[in-house]
């Protein structure tokens, strides 16, 4: 990708500071809830990434950050990043040396510090009630505390894209105090998040002008408009030289911008440094990281660093990748540490299922290709979906290479459901909970020549199935008492027919070697369910035996 003119213009930096807010701003997004330790684990994780900038929390705002910045004084050891303690300026008429948020952004003694002041006249009019005057003094006052005691300070110019649309001479008379007083960083905030990519550059050239290059311009925005990533790129192309965001855009409302995705833009697209190249590998891994401490699955579909950012599922497109990687990757998987994958459904054509043969070690010829392509559009069209069963799939490309599995045959089985009286009713026999169903499966099977019958009773059939399965194999295969199933679930397929409608059922299932997801299709929901069940235990069998060949 080209990165001359058409990205940049005469105020575009070379170099761009990325400033990380994952554990402060970022934590404010619902669902989030870090502990001490998660946040010290997050800045690790950073540091290793090489974001120059890490802010961590605010100081005194709460027992957590206050033990986190604690801690960070002996435990964090940034070998690259710079931590950050978050404040406000001084209250309305109030003192700097006696103002309780500024002591606790010297004592949280970090290299710098951000403080965040209203630039918006509406907001100082109507939700301080103060003066004009008096808000520029809030700022020019905390910045000029904060610089005295040594702080390298950032100013957070708090709705200021709001503000100088409202009015441009009072927002510019804020900057003006903050960068007098002696911040380094002016940060520009769409707080609200409903600025427009045009209005950035526009407001952020306008800003970069108006200070000459006298002071650093940043940007902090957020996605509420679904264009936080385009409006940091277009930050930087009218002067920023900082953008601050979260890993994997985690924020207040609908997010902050998205710093997996911003990184490698600005990288990759636009030829600006950003963080150490060596390091940019490191981008999926981090991000993949990350979303584990947060405890919020990461979203598949996330630009560079999602499970799906590289994955091909239409035969047209494998055909050609096939032959020249960059034929439908717009930049290299490996750059970001993430891969191409090859996603095997109906759409699929021979190209895709040759590639992931190769991928799995299986020698497809031509007439078993032929036979994997026509057997797996006719499953998938009677509701089996591959791309998401790669246990089942597998075990499909294996048998058409005339494989099967022979570990056990099963020679019938059945499920019982019957209901009873529970164990405890005799001690309460006017409860209306005395009543329980119980479920009982039973296997009949051949094992190296000999006939196995195992009963088992479960919570449910699948669970009674399992248990009775483990009860015929119970020595035979000692791999099997390490296997897991993990997940179930179950989809009614076409819901017009009602009870009779197909039922699709996936089970994953997990070994010390790893995890894999099986599938099962039929009318019968326990049916479909065994069907998945015995290639979760085919395919168990199957692991073991490829480890030790």
């Amino acid at each position: 990708m080209s990165t001359d003119s058409p990205w940049k213009n005469p105020r575009t930096p070379t170099k761009v500071e990325i400033y990380d807010t994952t554990c402060r701003d970022g934590a404010q997004l619902e669902g989030i809830s870090l502990t001490v330790d998660d946040k010290l684990r997050i800045c690790e994780q950073l540091d290793w990434l090489g974001v120059h900038y890490v802010e961590a929390g605010w100081p005194g705002a709460n027992p957590k950050d206050v033990e986190f910045f604690q801690r960070a004084q002996t435990e964090l050891q940034f070998k690259t990043s710079r931590l950050v303690a978050f404040g406000m300026t001084r209250r309305v008429k109030g003192k700097v040396d006696s103002d309780d948020t500024l002591r606790n952004l010297v004592e949280a003694n970090t290299p710098v510090v951000c403080i965040v002041g209203k630039t918006w006249d509406y907001h100082v009019l109507q939700a301080l009630e103060t003066t004009l005057d008096e808000g520029v003094a809030m700022v020019a006052d905390s910045v000029e505390f904060l610089k005295a005691e040594g702080r390298e300070v950032f100013f957070d110019a708090e709705h200021f894209f709001d503000g100088y649309r409202a009015n441009p001479e009072f927002a510019l008379r804020v900057l003006e105090g903050a960068a007098t007083a002696g911040a380094t960083r002016l940060v520009l905030c769409d707080t609200n998040g409903g600025a427009l990519p045009f209005q950035v550059e526009e407001a952020v050239s306008a800003v970069y002008d108006y200070f000459a290059g006298d002071v650093g311009i940043a940007v902090h925005l957020h996605d509420d408009a679904g264009t936080g990533v385009a409006n940091a790129l277009a930050g930087v192309r009218g002067g920023a030289m900082q953008v601050q965001g979260t890993i994997n855009g985690y924020g207040e409302r609908t997010g902050n911008c998205n710093l997996t995705t911003i990184i490698p833009n600005l990288t990759l697209k636009m030829g600006i440094e950003t963080i150490p190249a060596d390091r940019l590998d490191r981008l999926t891994p981090v991000a993949h990281h990350v979303a584990e401490l947060v405890n919020m699955p990461l979203n598949p579909q996330a630009a560079y660093v999602g499970h799906s950012a590289f994955a091909h599922k239409a035969g047209l497109h494998t055909s050609a990748i096939a032959k020249r990687p960059d034929a439908y990757e717009h930049t290299p998987p490996e750059a970001v540490g993430n891969g191409t994958r090859f996603v095997v459904s109906e759409l699929a054509g021979k190209a895709t299922l040759v590639l992931k043969a190769k991928e799995l070690g299986i020698a497809l010829d031509g007439p078993q290709l032929n036979e994997v392509v026509d057997t797996l559009k006719r499953l998938e069209h009677e509701g089996y979906h591959f791309e998401v069963a790669d246990g089942s799939l597998e075990l499909l490309m294996r048998r058409a290479t005339g494989w099967e599995p022979n570990w056990f045959t099963i020679e019938t089985w059945r499920v019982e459901t019957r209901e009873g009286r529970a164990p405890w009713a005799s001690e309460r026999p006017d409860d209306p909970h005395a009543m329980e169903v119980f479920t009982e499966a039973t296997v009949k099977a051949h094992i190296r020549g000999e006939r196995v019958i195992a009963t088992a009773e479960g919570n449910g059939p699948v669970n009674a199935l399992d248990a009775a399965l483990r009860k015929i194999t119970n020595g035979s295969f000692p791999v099997l008492s390490h296997l897991r199933l993990t997940d179930y679930k179950v989809r009614i397929l076409d819901s017009g027919r009602g009870t009779g409608a197909v039922t699709r059922v996936l089970i994953d299932s997990a070994d010390d070697h790893g995890s894999w997801t099986t599938i099962g299709v039929n009318e019968n929901i326990i049916e479909a369910s065994w069907l998945a069940l015995m290639d979760s235990i085919h395919f168990a069998l199957l692991r073991a035996e490829l480890r030790t060949a």
